[in-house]
């Protein structure tokens, strides 16, 4: 390493890391030696050390690190202009990220870097520098290595019916003696055995996590401690889908199911849900929780409920519709009215499922009210832009256009025909759903479709029909079709998705539409 020629212009920041992965390489890579290397370094070469950042227990392969990114701060408020290494692999083993720091952030920011052991140093021309780009995916090899032969060893005790994850299911506890076995945790298990057995009496997942939640029992992540980065409504409070998950875990009759999730690679946290063939289940493990003949019972009623919640209902706004205050998607349900005709009604999804926590209210709202409110506001803000005179010499010309061709007559058979044809695919479709072969869902689907284009058909048979009998001006039909495009153009869900962001429901019944667009959102 080359002398230093002006050690006084320096703030130097002292960046230590080590991990598992590192042990395997010596005592050598230990938080103390690198210590001690890189004081001796900044004694002899009379350098100014700001501070020292160390992450002890930190992979290389992810710079999330605290420390490191403590450094980083420093560095972007101008304390540190010199960052020192044992050597590139301590800065990190991301070919990637590493090559971003040395190449480019620490250039910008006007950062000299010094690797000691690699003999790199971006303040002088070197050509240990040059083979940088090489050392560092050679760490990055390294640490893929290693990922591939600690995964190898985690599949193993997975076949082996060890447990090799962080926290045990709810209801057991890690062995006090045996490594990768899990016990009984006869604190929790109770509540787990009252689950199965409310579940066994027929109680729904929803009213179990109601009970639960009126008792003020800890949930799961409660009882483990765990604390969520991002804290929702539903935080804290058990929830239906919680109890269901429970229910179906064949943990509690003592078999080990594990490898449920895969990490998407060995640089990053994230994990993504493996089909149920690639999980890895271990027969009789451990003492369990349930006996398996009642897990089979809870299992068919579970499954009995499945069709309860397949059922949807279509409506404009469908997925445009949220809650002010908690800002979670609104429910949809059918009431009757005083009359007995069905009517769909907006509901607070939180309110819904935790009625009893007074997370969020109702916010009861009729659908048809909602639809209406917001096809007014919309018709309002997109009149405030069409000019009905500028559209209607466009309409008068295609009009005119269309009058050359004298096609009307062979337009009315057409439309003829094809409304003919839709009333044979009606009947026929009907005849299927009373043989059974459709099933009542995709009657109802299928019929309201139908049925719309043939109203359409009809509609568009009757106008060409009169203009046949009582021939219109042109310029007194473009005036009929420029008014129709302006009245239905507002209630075609595509314009309505294509101009609204979301609209909010508050708990006055206030309704609140975000436009995609800031223009309209003057307009309004």
């Amino acid at each position: 390493m080359q002398e230093i020629s002006n050690p006084t212009d320096y703030h130097v920041a002292l960046y230590i890391r080590l991990s598992k992965e590192d042990e395997t390489e010596g005592p050598s890579q230990s938080v103390t030696n690198q210590q001690s290397l890189l004081n001796e370094f900044v004694r002899q070469h009379r350098l100014s050390v700001y501070d020292t950042y160390i992450d002890d227990g930190f992979s290389g392969t992810s710079f999330d690190r605290p420390d490191f990114l403590r450094m980083i701060a420093d560095i972007e408020a101008k304390k540190v202009n010199m960052v020192i290494t044992k050597d590139l692999s301590r800065l990190g083993r991301d070919y990637i990220m590493t090559g971003h720091y040395m190449e480019r952030y620490f250039p910008e920011k006007r950062v000299r870097y010094i690797s000691l052991l690699d003999g790199i140093d971006t303040g002088v021309e070197s050509s240990a520098n040059d083979i940088t780009p090489f050392r560092a995916i050679m760490n990055d090899m390294y640490a893929k290595d290693i990922s591939k032969k600690i995964k190898s060893v985690k599949h193993d005790k997975q076949r082996k019916g060890q447990f090799i994850g962080g926290k045990p299911m709810y209801g057991y506890k890690m062995h006090p003696t045996e490594k990768n076995k899990i016990v009984i945790d006869e604190e929790a298990a109770p509540v787990v055995r009252r689950i199965f057995a409310l579940a066994l009496e027929g109680v729904s997942c929803r009213q179990i996590a109601v009970r639960l939640n009126e008792e003020h029992i800890p949930t799961p992540a409660s009882y483990a401690r765990l604390t969520r980065s991002t804290k929702g409504a539903y935080c804290g409070q058990w929830s239906s889908e919680r109890i269901s998950e429970m229910l179906k875990n064949e943990t509690y009759i003592g078999h080990m199911v594990q490898g449920r999730t895969v990490k998407t690679s060995y640089k990053s946290k994230r994990c993504h849900t493996q089909p149920r063939d690639n999980w890895v289940v271990v027969k009789n493990t451990h003492e369990p929780l349930i006996d398996e003949e009642s897990f089979r019972k809870i299992q068919l009623l579970v499954s009995s409920r499945k069709h309860t919640r397949s059922r949807t209902y279509d409506f404009l706004l469908k997925g445009m519709i949220y809650c002010h205050e908690c800002g979670c998607p609104m429910a949809v349900m059918n009431r009757p009215n005083a009359a007995g005709e069905e009517r769909l009604f907006f509901v607070c999804r939180t309110y819904q499922r935790f009625t009893k926590a007074g997370v969020c209210t109702c916010h009861s709202i009729k659908e048809q009210t909602v639809t209406e409110a917001v096809i007014a506001k919309v018709k309002e803000v997109c009149q405030s832009f069409f000019r009905p005179e500028r559209l209607q010499p466009i309409a008068a010309a295609a009009l005119k256009e269309a009058r050359k061709t004298d096609a009307s007559e062979a337009e009315i058979q057409s439309l003829q025909s094809k409304i003919e044809s839709l009333s044979a695919n009606l009947d026929k479709v009907y005849m299927d759903r009373l043989s059974g072969l459709l099933s009542e869902t995709d009657f109802d689907r299928i019929y309201k479709r139908v049925m719309m284009d043939r109203a359409a058909m009809e509609e568009k048979l009757k106008l060409l029909e009169a203009q046949k009998k009582s021939p219109v001006s042109t310029e007194e039909m473009a005036r009929k079709l420029v008014q129709q495009y302006l009245s239905s153009a507002c209630t075609s869900r595509e314009l309505l998705v294509s101009l609204i962001e979301r609209v909010e429901l508050t708990d006055d019944k206030q309704i609140i539409i975000k436009f995609r667009f800031r223009e309209l959102e003057a307009v309004s």
